[in-house]
Formats: structure tokens, C-alpha cells, sequence
């Protein structure tokens, strides 16, 4: 079996836009004529230019080659150019790339991806969403009381999730996130951070988990300041509380805090994430498979989390497809916690899958069905092009100001 050809398709992500502005899917066929599907994570330049770097990396590392020689592949492309280091864009490439391999891999075996990654442990998956805006709500107006900055609406999104059946919830009020974190809170968003999380406990009881997200946004000494005000609340997590580049900083946070630290979305490779578990940083890593190095990197690091009393909670702010990859990670893996979810992947996200991914009660069942377990419905992605301008996500460029 040989890698013949590559197709990519850059996918507009219509309002609401959950899960970003656009999605980067690669689609790679053999001689024999066995298709997989990949999708690409990277945000940090245009999809279209993303897409024909895909394209580039498979004439170069694998066109011809066998799409079993998972390992071949990974370091040829990883040791291109003598870079041989966890560079975002190339392993967001490459991710989608051995994506696709692994889906080959299993339709050619007849088996889900899981079942050759150490077979499944799993038979169903818990989820958590975001609380979102009320639908004909999708972008309220900042000066108005909504779901992202009043207290009481969070509460009542959180009553609804919860009602769908979830069992976990995430937020992030803390304020916005910028170029130039990290920053210290002001007592603002301190005040609106503890408001958040005590509202939504009353609201959901014991029912659901509550995950407070930042984004990096913090100082060490404001991150240990924003988590004295939580505790109270019993978060199971408190995402990303300072910039990733320096897992030392976040493990001053970790010794000083009994909330669970996680990160890993903005993390690549095993290299990154093992930073993470020797320095004691996080006990919650939060890959994302269409970022990280693909499926077998992910495998490996879910490993050696183990080894550390850590858990996974594969991370979700792109397309179906690395949504699909995600369960194939967390089925066959001990140490899965949680897994994110956009909503019950309705909507377009159901659309752009030839079957949809089965969520039933707060929980993903993964698929049968060989490879990822899902196909990209090519129809519904070619008639749905990106035509803007903007990167699939941002990042507000003035400082941080107190409120």
C-alpha cells in the first residue's frame, strides 16, 4: 500500500461559528484507492496557505510511502529542514497528515483506529461544552448582561446544559486575553470570576463540574490570587492560569492552588508536554490531536502521563474530524477524564460528517466503524468555502485594562 494523492479543503464555519471561523481538512488517497481524512489545527496563518503547506509536506515526506510507517513518516517530516523541534505550524501539518494515515490504516484493517492503538477501554466517553449564548443570541452585545459576562445568565446556560445531560461545564469570565499576557486580574475580574463560579454551583449542585478557563491570561502571583477565590467553589479544573511557554511558572500555580491545573491546547509534541509532567504544571493535559503530532504523539503522551497520575482531557476548538480523532485518543486510553465537546456536535458539525458523531445523555459513544470512524462529507465541505480574511481565532491586541 502507497500514498498516492492529497486533497485539501478549507471549510467556512457558518454563525454561530462554534469551533472557529474555518476548518482545514486533508484528504490523502493510495494506489489501491483507500481514502482517509485529517484535519489540520492552525490558527496562525491563512487556511489556504495552511492547506498548500499540507501539500508541500506530503510531495515531500509522503508521497510513495507506506501509510502504516507511522513512525518513518512522523520524523521524516518532524527532522525536515533541520528544525527537529515542536514547531506549531509544521506539527499542525503533520497532525492532520497522520490523521489521515490512521484512517487508512484502519479501513484497510477493518478495525477503528483505537482498536490498533491498544484496543478500547472506553465503551462511552464523557463530555463537557461551553456555556454559549441562547441560540438567536450569537454575538451579544458586550455592554448588555449575557452569558459571558453576567453571572446569572452563565447560571441559566449551565441549568440547560445540564438539563441536555451534561455533567461538566466551562467558562471563562476572567476578562480578555491579549497579546501581552500575562497580567495581573484586576479586582474586577476577580469579583466577576468568583460571581461566575458561585452562581453556577447554586445553580447546578453537585450535578455538573465546573471548568474555568483563562487562556494564560495571568502573572504567577495573579493566577494564585484569581485561585484563592475559587476554591471555595471546588473547580475540576483551572485551564491554562499562565502563558504556556514556561511550565515552571505554572507549577508555582499547581503548588499553590488544590484546583487541578490543565493546559496542552497551545502544546505540541511529547517534548512540550513532558516539560509539563517533570515540572508538576498540570495533572489534566489537554492535547489537541490536530496540533500535538497526531494520534500516535497523543498515545504517547496520554502514556506517559500515567507515569505521572495525570489525566487527559482532549482539547476541541476546530472541525468534526479532529473531534473524531479525539475519541479514538480517549477510548483506548486508562487515564481519560473528560472530553470536549461543541454542544452535542449538532448542526453544521453533524453535516460536514458523512454519519454523525453519536452523543447520547453527556456522553460520546465512539464508533464502530473502521479508521477514525467518520468520513468527511465532501459535498457539504466544497459547498461551504472560507472566503474571509481573518485567522481562525485572535487575540486582543491592546493591554489589558483594570475594570
Amino acid at each position: 500500500m502507497k500514498l498516492d494523492t492529497i486533497e485539501t479543503f478549507v471549510v467556512g464555519n457558518p454563525p454561530p461559528r462554534h469551533g472557529g471561523r474555518y476548518f482545514i481538512f486533508v484528504k490523502l488517497t493510495t494506489t489501491c484507492g483507500i481514502t482517509g481524512y485529517g484535519e489540520i489545527y492552525n490558527a496562525t496563518f491563512g487556511p489556504d496557505l495552511v492547506a498548500k503547506m499540507a501539500e508541500d509536506v506530503f510531495a515531500r515526506q509522503f508521497t510513495g510511502e507506506d501509510p502504516h510507517h507511522i513512525e518513518r513518516l512522523w520524523h521524516k517530516t518532524y527532522g525536515a529542514g533541520y528544525t527537529m523541534r515542536p514547531d506549531v505550524s509544521v506539527m499542525g501539518v503533520l497532525s492532520g497528515l497522520e490523521m489521515a494515515c490512521w484512517d487508512i490504516i484502519g479501513k484497510a484493517a477493518g478495525k477503528p483506529a483505537y482498536e490498533l492503538l491498544g484496543g478500547k477501554v472506553h465503551e462511552r466517553l464523557r463530555s463537557y461544552t461551553y456555556l454559549y449564548p441562547p441560540a438567536g443570541d450569537v454575538y451579544p452585545d458586550p455592554a448588555t448582561p449575557n452569558v459571558y459576562n453576567d453571572a446569572h445568565h452563565a447560571a441559566e446556560a449551565a441549568i440547560k446544559a445540564v438539563d441536555q445531560g451534561f455533567t461538566a461545564v466551562k467558562f471563562d469570565p476572567a476578562g480578555a486575553y491579549t497579546i501581552y499576557d500575562g497580567h495581573q486580574p484586576s479586582l474586577g475580574d476577580l469579583e466577576r470570576s468568583e460571581d461566575f463560579c458561585r452562581e453556577i454551583r447554586k445553580a447546578v449542585g453537585t450535578k455538573a463540574d465546573l471548568l474555568f478557563g483563562t487562556h494564560g491570561q495571568f502573572t504567577v502571583s495573579g493566577a494564585k490570587r484569581m485561585a484563592r477565590r475559587l476554591e471555595a467553589y471546588d473547580p475540576l479544573w483551572f485551564e491554562e492560569p499562565v502563558p504556556p511557554e514556561s511550565p515552571e511558572d505554572m507549577a508555582k500555580v499547581a503548588n499553590a492552588t488544590s484546583i487541578p491545573i490543565s493546559t496542552g491546547e497551545r502544546l505540541c509534541t511529547k517534548y512540550e508536554f513532558a516539560c509539563v509532567l517533570q515540572t508538576g504544571a498540570a495533572s489534566i493535559l489537554q492535547m489537541n490531536l490536530g496540533r500535538v503530532g497526531g494520534l500516535l504523539e497523543a498515545k504517547k503522551i496520554a502514556a506517559m502521563a500515567e507515569c505521572h497520575s495525570a489525566q487527559i482531557a482532549p482539547h476541541l476548538y476546530c472541525g468534526p474530524l479532529v473531534a473524531a480523532a479525539n475519541i479514538q485518543l480517549a477510548a483506548c486510553s486508562p487515564n481519560f477524564l473528560v472530553l470536549e465537546s461543541i454542544r452535542t456536535f449538532d448542526g453544521f458539525y453533524a453535516d460536514l460528517l458523512t454519519t454523525p458523531i453519536r452523543w447520547e445523555n453527556g456522553y460520546v459513544i465512539p464508533s464502530s466503524e473502521p479508521g477514525l470512524g467518520h468520513d468527511l462529507n465532501e459535498e457539504v465541505a466544497r459547498a461551504n468555502p472560507y472566503t474571509g480574511t481573518e485567522l481562525h481565532l485572535g487575540l486582543q491586541e491592546a493591554p489589558a485594562l483594570p475594570l
